[in-house]
């Protein structure tokens, strides 16, 4: 019989630490631990992260040998940077030339980075001219800021990006001298000496914060027995290994939210709509668009960082969110959550401990409003009312969900508070529910608005543990489709579990030649590489924008322990059907256009244009665009057909023309090439290296579709 193999992934959430282990062949999940989240040990969320690891291998009987992949999300990062909890840093900047050393030295002397919650990250700088750059003088400047109280040391060159290794020689220095310390060009290789440097500068300071919680981690992980690579989520969706993350911690930042999309991506054929996760003390929110998470740059404090991470809105409001309540009722839900005011929720209580309940308004933390509601109970035990208590009452949620308490034991803690604000239970509930909508609403307006959602493409996929509490609620309200998938409790967990290494080279090129996409695409192959991709399985996204003259190659690939496909092939008319549930149309009324063995195409004609949706053998949507066209060509062929296209799919504005997307299908694979954002000749040179050895009458399938603004 052949041995097990299982993959681990265990996320760290605000209220609770969970891990899941599911088998690498099957993708089934074998069991699941969980444990509260051990933010005031003295060790920090490491501890709840070995011990729910921990508890997952003893509990389902996984021996160390079994185990092929480890992973996991962390709050640390974001944790350190919201709390203060960070290291003082020295920058030490170096140029050549005296205009340039001028000009340099103005722009690494950068104020103390206000973390927008009242605490700093301390800079202090020093500059030396490169042909003074010396040991002796660089031992001698990091002395110097050693007096003024540095801790850790950034590295920023001018022009350091285009491959001077002086940032590289002062790190070293820095390093051997005790100074952790973080070259800024190996952050990121995008142009902008104060930005790279600042954002160099927030990776150092959590340094020795990281370094610290790995290291335990992972001696941790390894006393179980456990000997494979450990990995780390990143804030864009993908892992690394722990090498890579000492280097770049700061790319941990909104791990735990990323863990969520790539569960919601990789388990569920979740392709296009919002995904909404609802844990205990946040909520996280984001967009799936043809089957990729939405990313953006970090912003730290109000200051913009090179940091890639997926573009999530997290709000203070989720299922365990406290209410605070006046004469006249709700005044608002959260951000304290009864996790962190260490109260139980009073849906999970047995309902005969909820005696003589007696309201108290109280202030659960230093700093908190004092009008936060506790209900004392009789046996001298308190509890209090949250979101997922209204929900319970409501019948928002139903059994078999996570989140599925008493509703007798919610409605007897909540009388008292009804009693108070004027009202019955029921009202109280729904005023609750609508207070904690409010602030939900308005992020997902904004980021429909932001990536051209139309109400029909807003689809709700419910992950965590609150799901049920607010999800249904709030889709109800807007009149959105919703999920909540089996096991989204754990989906944030499961999204470690199968995450892909991912890295991320931008630069900026004004004009990219064929020359520059094939050496940007050969560096983000060699990081994904370096951050544990098995080569074969890498496929690198490249991605050209001519108004800010960046390219970007966005590399993917999976460890050396490869995963079968979880999802059998659907049929043709499954596919149609999905088809036509994405368009909210009849399926009879959609029609298969064209496809390969691996992609199928399917049209509807809908207020008067043509819809198309593109899917997968899997039943993934991987495109999902109106007023397109369809077009079967082969590789030889193909310039022509998107020249037309080109011309034909333009939309002329009295200031602007806005050319179409294509989108090309060959083999198994579908590329998209954003036409809008550079002109025809660029489009070919990243054709023309995307489609690479393919031979000149293979069939290819093109679908263009009209830009919007």
């Amino acid at each position: 019989m052949a041995r097990r193999l299982v993959r681990m992934g265990i996320d760290v959430g605000g209220t609770n630490t969970k891990c899941v282990a599911i088998d690498n062949n099957t993708h089934e999940i074998i069991g699941k631990a969980s444990v509260f989240t051990t933010h005031d040990d003295k060790a920090g969320v490491a501890t709840g992260v070995v011990d729910c690891f921990q508890q997952c291998m003893e509990k389902n009987g996984i021996s160390p040998e079994e185990v092929v992949f480890v992973a996991h999300s962390t709050t640390q990062a974001t944790n350190a940077l919201l709390e203060g909890d960070v290291a003082n840093v020295g920058i030490l900047g170096t140029a050549k030339g005296w205009l340039s050393s001028i000009l340099t030295k103005s722009q690494l002397h950068l104020d103390d980075i206000d973390l927008g919650t009242g605490r700093q990250i301390h800079i202090v700088d020093e500059f030396i001219n490169s042909k003074n750059l010396t040991t002796e003088s660089i031992k001698k400047a990091l002395a110097d800021m050693g007096a003024k109280g540095v801790q850790v040391v950034v590295a920023s060159a001018a022009f350091g990006v285009d491959g001077d290794d002086s940032e590289r020689t002062i790190a070293d220095i820095s390093d051997a001298e005790g100074y952790p310390a973080t070259a800024a060009s190996e952050i990121t290789k995008m142009y902008g000496l104060a930005r790279r440097t600042r954002t160099a500068a927030i990776n150092a300071s959590i340094l020795p914060k990281m370094l610290d919680t790995a290291e335990k981690t992972e001696s941790s992980v390894r006393a179980t027995g456990v000997n494979v690579p450990l990995m780390i989520m990143r804030g864009d969706g993908g892992v690394m290994d722990f090498e890579e993350m000492k280097k770049r911690p700061v790319l941990t930042m909104l791990s735990g939210p990323a863990a969520s999309v790539m569960g919601a991506l990789m388990y569920l054929r979740a392709s296009n709509g919002m995904y909404f996760e609802v844990g205990g003390t946040t909520t996280n929110i984001g967009v799936i668009k043809n089957g990729r998470p939405a990313i953006d740059y970090s912003v730290v404090g109000g200051h913009e960082t090179f940091v890639s991470s997926l573009d999530v809105r997290v709000l203070a409001v989720a299922g365990g969110s406290m209410v605070r309540v006046n004469k006249s009722g709700v005044v608002d839900v959260g951000p304290r959550s009864a996790h962190i005011a260490g109260l139980d929720y009073a849906v999970f209580t047995n309902p005969e401990e909820i005696v003589n309940p007696q309201m108290e308004l109280c202030q659960p933390k230093e700093g908190d409003p004092s009008d936060y509601v506790k209900i004392n109970l009789e046996n001298g035990s308190s509890v209090t009312i949250t979101n997922s208590c209204a929900a319970n009452v409501l019948g928002y949620v139903t059994k078999g969900d996570y989140s599925y308490g008493s509703p007798e034991a919610a409605r007897k803690a909540m009388e008292p508070v009804a009693a108070y604000c004027g009202l019955s239970v029921e009202e109280l509930a729904k005023q609750i529910l609508a207070k904690s909508y409010e602030k939900i609403e308005s992020c997902i307006n904004a980021l429909a608005e932001k990536y051209k959602l139309s109400h029909e493409q807003i689809s709700l996929v419910g992950c965590g543990g609150g799901a049920a509490s607010l999800l249904r609620y709030t889709a109800e309200t807007l009149d959105v489709k919703y999920m909540i998938p089996e096991n989204a409790e754990v989906i944030s967990s499961i999204g470690v579990a199968l995450a892909m290494i991912r890295d991320v080279v931008e630069r900026v090129v004004p004009t990219p030649s064929a020359e520059d996409i094939r050496s940007i695409r050969e560096e983000a192959t060699a990081q994904a590489i370096s951050s544990g991709a098995a080569p074969e399985t890498i496929e690198v996204h490249i991605d050209i924008n001519t108004q800010e003259s960046k390219l970007t190659a966005i590399a993917t690939g999976s460890t050396a322990v490869q995963s079968q496909d979880l999802l059998a092939a659907a049929s043709d008319d499954e596919l149609k059907q999905i088809a036509a549930d994405d368009m909210r149309l009849p399926v009879a009324e959609v029609t298969l256009d064209t496809g390969t063995d691996f992609i199928k195409v399917f049209t509807a004609q809908k207020n008067d244009t043509t819809s198309v949706r593109i899917i997968d053998k899997k039943g993934f949507i991987k495109v999902q665009r109106d007023g397109a066209r369809i077009e079967s060509t082969t590789v030889g062929k193909y310039q022509d057909t998107v020249r037309q296209l080109y011309d034909d799919l333009a939309v002329y504005m009295s200031d602007a023309v806005l050319r179409p997307y294509f989108y090309v299908c060959l083999g198994g694979k579908v590329m998209d090439f954003d036409g809008s954002s550079m002109d025809y000749e660029q489009l070919l040179v990243l054709m023309d290296v995307e489609f690479g050895d393919a031979e000149p009458d293979q069939d290819i399938i093109i679908v263009a579709a009209k830009s919007t603004i």
